[in-house]
């Protein structure tokens, strides 16, 4: 069940959803941690989400931060802390983009 305000953006522009769920081939850093050679970018952002709760990578004073562990610095440009707001556009970077 998608929430009403994503079913809104999506009715709205399609093509966006498709940007999300198409499968992408992946740059060798990023294949390297996902584990796989193709994926989408909604699949790649939960599986970093993943990784970042299944090793305790969040802050435990700050929750909208996360601390980066080595692996997690190699696809986000080496930062040692990011915001949560920041990871989708930090994953973004390493997907091609569409010709309009």
């Amino acid at each position: 069940m998608l929430p009403q305000r994503l079913k809104k953006a999506i009715a709205d522009n399609p093509k966006k959803l498709g940007n999300l769920i198409d499968l992408v081939n992946l740059p060798s850093t990023l294949r390297e941690f996902v584990g796989q050679s193709q994926i989408s970018r909604l699949g790649c952002f939960m599986r970093v989400w993943s990784y970042i709760k299944t090793n305790n990578l969040q802050d435990p004073k700050n929750k909208n931060v996360v601390i980066c562990d080595e692996k997690l610095k190699s696809i986000l440009l080496g930062k040692q802390r990011v915001e949560l707001v920041e990871l989708p556009s930090l994953i973004k970077l390493h997907f091609p983009k569409e010709p309009k």
